[in-house]
């Protein structure tokens, strides 16, 4: 294949397919077993010192915020974080000093809220550093490859940008037209981590509304945590087996965290917390601000119902349950 041109970024996530399908053989059983644990057990187990991180969700809507805090209480080092619709949970990450390399579609945003303080000034300094940049739908595609054991697949959403200059990508001629087209390389995280409303204990996951590139993502990774609003019996999840989105037999942890986006968005359930996104943001605007919040919401709690404790507790809460008319209808549990 003639290769006309190649972007300058480094090429992180990529494995040899046939190695990862080894590795999956080896390590990814398919039994009906329960996986439930604690998010500290799962971070301890399956979160390492090193890794390449993706998480789910979107921007601000069902990101898994209580295992980004763990990560954080656990002091984890030195991540390559898949920055991809990441928004608060990779600010949160950075802050707490977890991340060295970053790989952006979108990062350092917090979308209509305005610039991230914490983000900028730690690529600003060198502590973080942007290794490579690609597009939403670049990095879809770069899980899907991962998904479907192939080395890349064939775009043409990046050719004639600056951002194929600093991606990984290569732009090959076509063996039948003879034109240009762009070869995006399969993307294999080394841990990815969802958050959804409703899941068996064995891993099967539904979604509610739009499930981004969780579907792509989750079967890409080696390991998959996945925390959820609720665990729920096998029986419900078969009813309505169009909803699961995530099957069991690529999750390795289940951890039940009732308000786990918290102060993202979880969409059914509650809304964003506006406030304290905005408190983040003002604080994280110093490093003196920034230590102060995480000895307040993150270090200086023991664990998730500590940190919802801290941050209003019930009442608060309450406060951003959505209207129950909007919630799409659930085959009742028996």
């Amino acid at each position: 294949m003639e290769i006309l041109d190649e972007g300058a970024g480094e090429l992180v996530g990529w494995r040899d397919p046939d190695e990862n399908r080894e590795w999956v053989r080896a390590n990814k059983s398919r039994a009906l077993k329960d996986k439930r644990m604690t998010v500290s057990d799962a971070v301890r187990r399956f979160v390492r010192d090193g890794d390449y991180v993706a998480i789910g969700g979107f921007g601000h809507v069902r990101v898994p915020m209580s295992l980004v805090y763990e990560v954080v209480r656990q002091r984890k080092r030195d991540l390559t974080v898949a920055g991809k619709t990441a928004v608060h949970d990779l600010d949160i990450l950075i802050g707490g000093g977890c991340v060295s390399r970053v790989e952006v579609a979108y990062s350092f945003g917090h979308e209509l809220r305005g610039l991230s303080p914490c983000g900028r000034r730690a690529v600003e300094s060198g502590r973080c550093k942007v290794v490579a940049e690609t597009s939403n739908a670049g990095y879809q595609w770069r899980f899907l490859a991962a998904a479907m054991g192939v080395p890349f697949v064939v775009s043409r959403n990046l050719l004639g940008t600056d951002t194929f200059k600093k991606s990984s990508a290569k732009k090959v001629r076509d063996p039948w037209s003879g034109k240009p087209v762009c070869l995006l390389p399969a993307c294999y995280p080394d841990v990815a981590m969802f958050h959804v409303p409703r899941c068996d204990a064995h891993g099967n996951a539904q979604i509610d509304g739009i499930i981004v590139e969780d579907f792509e993502l989750a079967r890409a990774a080696r390991r998959v945590i996945v925390t959820t609003e609720q665990v729920v019996s096998d029986d419900l999840i078969r009813r309505e087996p169009h909803r699961t989105v995530i099957p069991f037999y690529v999750v390795d942890a289940v951890c039940e965290v009732p308000w786990g986006a918290h102060p993202a968005q979880m969409p059914y359930e509650y809304y964003f917390d506006e406030e304290h996104i905005r408190l983040w943001l003002q604080m994280s605007a110093s490093e003196e601000g920034t230590e102060d919040y995480f000895s307040r919401y993150v270090l200086g709690v023991q664990d998730y119902e500590e940190y919802l404790e801290r941050v209003g507790g019930i009442r608060t809460l309450n406060r951003l349950r959505q209207i129950e008319q909007y919630r799409p209808p659930l085959p009742e549990q028996e």
